[in-house]
């Protein structure tokens, strides 16, 4: 067995590795709103966005498969709409974002929930639309916080935590005998995309630069106000599962009106 002294040193050994390659970048530029943190990383885009386009694939080919993919082909028209009114504006965050392989869909079930993975892969529950009675508006605020995350790289940002503990760890378990194995990263981020939540400093960046997308577009930004009461008051007796990875309702629906006023110009001058 490993005395502490060793396994220390070989624990800081390998994170010194990961801190070598690991990038301080700035993935989107302030906008009108001024989203100014820098991200760690230590996985490139590229390598992130292939894993996203093979576990969006996945997600789809097992949709099809339970034949709920893109059944209500009316909704999937309004998702489409949105998301594409939504799409030229991203510009003003990243001038490569609009000429990303965007990918718009959605998956017929009653639960609550929409994503994007990385590099513009959407998918829209149509259970938050039709339970909810989801305005084009409203259905603009939940879309432009979806991609808010994909455009800050916030899966990239996570996968990265997670990897430099998985080497961390790896890295101890080597010189134990335990031998290290292969990350993979499609079924890394798909578990950061169904199953970990996200920090409430990357739910606050997407909140506000998903409120500068849909005013940009012609969506009143008060409209994401409504969406959170209506998840409110949709299940009363505990959170749904959208709210579950979601800082408290209360606490979003102040902050978000506290936002509006710095974005409604926006709004005013795309109505007009």
């Amino acid at each position: 067995m490993l005395s502490h002294r060793i396994r220390t040193i070989v624990l800081a050994a390998v994170l010194g590795l990961a801190s070598l390659s690991c990038q301080t970048v700035q993935t989107t530029a302030p906008g009108a709103v001024g989203i100014e943190r820098q991200q760690r990383m230590l996985i490139s885009e590229e390598q992130v966005q292939a894993a996203a386009a093979q576990a969006y694939a996945q997600e789809l080919q097992k949709a099809r498969e339970q034949k709920k993919l893109n059944t209500d082909k009316a909704l999937t028209e309004r998702v489409q709409t949105v998301s594409r009114q939504l799409i030229p504006h991203t510009s003003v965050f990243r001038p490569d974002a609009p000429d990303w392989n965007w990918e718009i869909n959605t998956l017929t079930t009653d639960d609550l929930n929409a994503y994007a993975m990385p590099g513009g892969k959407i998918m829209v529950y149509t259970g938050l639309v039709q339970r909810l009675g989801l305005t084009d508006a409203e259905l603009a605020a939940v879309i432009g916080h979806e991609i808010a995350h994909a455009l800050r790289e916030h899966s990239r940002e996570r996968m990265s935590r997670a990897y430099a503990q998985q080497l961390a760890l790896a890295g101890v378990a080597v010189l134990a005998g335990v031998g290290q194995q292969t990350l993979e990263l499609a079924n890394m981020l798909a578990t950061v995309t169904f199953q970990l939540p996200h920090s409430r400093e990357q739910e606050a960046e997407a909140d506000i630069i998903g409120l500068e997308l849909m005013a940009r577009a012609g969506y009143d930004p008060n409209a994401a106000v409504s969406v959170w009461k209506k998840m409110m008051a949709e299940n009363k007796d505990g959170p749904p599962e959208f709210l579950s990875t979601h800082p408290a309702p209360q606490s979003r629906i102040q902050e978000l009106q506290a936002l509006i006023p710095r974005v409604m110009p926006l709004y005013e001058a795309a109505s007009h």
